[in-house]
């Protein structure tokens, strides 16, 4: 029996989880749950980290109370943001949230150094105004007095092991996220760097998942009551972990993370960059084992959870009102990705004008506007899984699901549908699982991703639709 401490953390809540390995399976206990709320202050809107480490170290104190031996810890977060570290150790203020309105316009400025095809050919990541490359040149324009002191930049995940652990590193999977990660020469691009005007030696020593980091500090044992537990860096980005505990067989696959976002790809030995992905701006993220997550993020489930927001006089469970699919017959589709539905005032509004300005009729009902999205967003992952093939080299013939949009029987069956390919749903939480598995990886308890994967399988119970 091994034991394993995952630190799994959201942008709008984290959570601490006990997880067991008897040599064939692994269960998961959930210690600790808790709130990690944006901190407005001063025009811009913040993360409390110091807060996020005080509760990494009261789940650890709930396993030295219940005397469990732990056999490692691992951290696995959001990505995009980071934190700043003086030459003393001491935290340079709260990190920014990658919600904060200062990168709005970033893209732009930052183009005039460096043309934003470049960008993409040294990066092969999509554009989003709040990716670190554009957070950190806002920080560097507005004179950042946290930056200007920083003898350290460190993303989330690995700034939370700096704070166990005091060693400094920087996270494969979490660093390619940041847009200034090169996948060809597998460290940060010097001349983005250099457009920054930052030198490589504020970032860590760049680290594959899987690295045991160090041990817990003497000051953590103290504070918590354990001894020096290994800290691992498993795949810091939380859907490098999720992708993870993909239960494949073969590569031949696209994974969906399904949740409030939807993120659609494959896993590709190599970074896909041309001039197809460039126009479609999909991403490659680091994976794990050397591999790149090509993918494209989707907007997913956000649009029943504002839409239930509106309902009236409609079943409280998730489960019940999504059974009203069966009511409808409504056949009208939307564009999930459309910029109307990234935050409007009403979603049902702006579902019902995207329907009348395209030519269809309204939706009217409850039960329309849901049969509405799971056929819009399983039309969608038909779009994207079929520009996903013409820039494969494999034939993809299954989609995995992972995450708690699996759980929804009637979007998985339309995507079942619409793909014409078999749809296996589960581990709803790979995250975790994947975080988990890397640490056992990390251990020596697995050696191969496909040993991994057979205990991701063995672990859940897997539904194919």
């Amino acid at each position: 029996m091994k034991n394993f401490f995952a630190v799994d953390l959201g942008a709008t809540s984290g959570r601490t989880i006990l997880a067991t390995f008897d040599g064939t399976r692994v269960q998961m206990q959930e210690l600790t749950r808790f709130a990690n709320p944006m901190i407005p202050l001063g025009g811009h809107l913040y993360w409390d980290i110091a807060g996020l480490y005080n509760e990494v170290l009261r789940g650890l104190r709930e396993v030295a109370d219940k005397g469990i031996a732990i056999d490692s810890i691992g951290i696995d977060t959001w990505g995009c943001d980071f934190a700043f570290f003086g030459a003393d150790g001491q935290l340079l203020g709260m990190p920014h949230c990658y919600r904060d309105q200062h990168t709005v316009g970033a893209q732009e400025k930052f183009f005039e150094k460096m043309p934003a095809a470049e960008v993409y050919k040294r990066t092969g990541i999509q554009f989003m105004d709040f990716n670190s490359l554009f957070q950190l040149d806002t920080l560097k324009r507005n004179g950042s007095q946290a930056l200007e002191h920083a003898d350290k930049v460190l993303f989330i995940p690995d700034a939370l092991i700096y704070m166990l652990t005091g060693k400094a590193i920087c996270e494969y999977t979490v660093a390619s996220t940041s847009q200034m990660l090169n996948p060809m020469t597998g460290d940060l691009d010097e001349d983005i760097l250099a457009a920054l005007g930052l030198g490589r030696e504020k970032f860590g020593e760049m680290t594959q998942p899987g690295t045991v980091v160090g041990t817990l500090s003497a000051q953590v044992q103290e504070a918590t009551g354990l001894g020096a537990i290994p800290v691992v860096a498993v795949a810091g980005h939380d859907t490098g972990s999720a992708v993870a505990a993909v239960p494949a067989q073969d590569r031949e696959y696209a994974y969906l993370s399904c949740g409030t976002w939807s993120l659609l790809g494959i896993e590709s030995t190599k970074a896909i960059i041309s001039e197809d992905s460039f126009r479609e701006n999909f991403t490659n993220e680091g994976g794990i084992e050397g591999t790149t997550r090509f993918l494209k993020n989707i907007c997913g489930l956000w649009l029943f959870e504002q839409s239930r927001k509106e309902f009236k006089n409609v079943p409280a469970s998730v489960g019940e009102l999504v059974a009203l699919c069966e009511e409808s017959t409504y056949d009208g589709l939307i564009n999930p990705d459309a910029p109307c539905f990234a935050a409007p005032a009403s979603m049902t509004a702006a579902i019902r004008e995207y329907c009348l300005s395209t030519g269809q009729a309204a939706p009217e009902t409850p039960a329309d506007y849901c049969r509405c999205i799971f056929r819009s967003l399983a039309n969608r992952y038909r779009e994207i899984v079929d520009i996903l093939q013409s820039m494969c080299d494999f034939q993809i013939k299954k989609l995995h699901v992972i995450g708690g949009g699996s759980q929804n029987k009637y979007l998985m069956q339309y995507a079942a549908d619409a793909l014409d390919m078999p749809v296996i749903c589960g581990p709803i939480e790979g995250t975790a699982l994947g975080n988990v598995l890397m640490q056992m990886k990390a251990s020596g308890a697995v050696e191969t991703l496909e040993q991994m994967r057979a205990i991701s399988a063995a672990s859940v119970d897997l539904v194919t639709y």
